[in-house]
This record gives C-alpha cells, structure tokens and sequence, in this order.
C-alpha cells in the first residue's frame, strides 16, 4: 500500500478496487479499515462504486460488513451531484462517471482515496490524495 498526497488524513474515500480488495481478504486494506473505524476517521463510498462491486454472496460479508457499519456513508448519485460530476467529466474529459464522482466526492469532503487505479484518479485530479491498494 503506497500514498501520495497529505500528510494528515481527514478521512477515506473507498474506490472500486478497495472494495474488491477488502472482499479478497487484503491483510492491508483490512488493517486501514480496521484502523479507520476504531479511530472514528469518515469513510463515505459512492453508491456507483458499491454498484460497481456488489454481487451479493457470502464472499461479499466483509463488504456487507463495511457498509452496514453506522459510521460508513454511502454517498448517493442525486441530481445536484450528477450535474457536477458530468460537468467535472467535461473539463477533465474523463469519461468515468463512477471515477469522476470519487474524485469530486474526495475533494469536496478533504478525504484521501483508496484506490487500486490511480492513473486514472489522477488524471481526473491531479493533485488528489491516493492510498494505494
């Protein structure tokens, strides 16, 4: 697990790939998560991405774990956000809503992400924080 970015972490932003990861048994990614949510630090995941990674199942209880937890925010794909998502699409020329939407998401919340893609996190935003995965 590598990080760019700020040095104080003021929360966590859960890519597609974290999920996976987690759901995979990463010793890393748990021990994040597990640090995450003893220390109260916010975890939001954008709906898109629980879409992206959901397939139900017993292999998903670590997931289910995760986004059933009360300090975990799942981030709603509302008209207001969809509106800035498409138009951070247009000025990056990103065609990744679900990407666009983590990016927007992170940075108007402070938070660093958690990805296993950050070629192309940044090339939404550049100066993103990114943990690794």
């Amino acid at each position: 697990m590598t990080a760019t970015g700020r040095k104080s972490v003021k929360g966590l932003t859960l890519d597609t790939g974290a999920l996976l990861a987690l759901e995979r048994g990463d010793s890393r990614i748990r021990a994040l998560l597990r640090r995450a949510l003893e220390t109260g630090l916010p975890l939001s995941v954008p709906a898109g991405v629980v879409a992206q990674a959901w397939r139900g199942g017993p292999r998903q209880a670590r997931v289910a774990r995760l986004l059933a937890d009360p300090s975990v925010h799942v981030a709603p794909l509302d008209d207001m956000t969809a509106r800035a998502v498409g138009l951070l699409c247009g000025r990056s020329g990103h065609r990744d809503i679900i990407d666009v939407h983590i990016a927007l998401l992170a940075e108007e919340q402070g938070h660093t992400v958690v990805t296993s893609d950050p070629e192309d996190l940044s090339a939404v935003h550049p100066d993103l924080p990114l943990i690794t995965v």
